[in-house]
């Protein structure tokens, strides 16, 4: 992903990076489009849409996200 951003990235292989992490990613509730990916240790939750294919720019948040994950273990 930090590699290729612009490649054609699904809700499932957010949700594989991010269980690789012991990072949660919750679905939409309510009638929501976006899901959500938080760690406790972490006071911002990262908002990815699960519309394919994900925005380059969400999968850049997503991969910064998960390297300050990587640095607070």
């Amino acid at each position: 992903m930090k590699r290729n951003p612009q490649g054609d990235w699904t809700i499932k292989d957010v949700e594989t990076v991010c269980a690789q992490h012991g990072v949660s990613c919750k679905p939409p509730t309510g009638g929501g489009s976006h899901y959500k990916v938080f760690h406790p240790r972490i006071d911002h939750i990262q908002t990815i849409p699960f519309k394919r294919p994900i925005k380059p720019v969400y999968i850049r948040r997503l991969v910064r996200f998960l390297e300050v994950v990587r640095r607070i273990k």
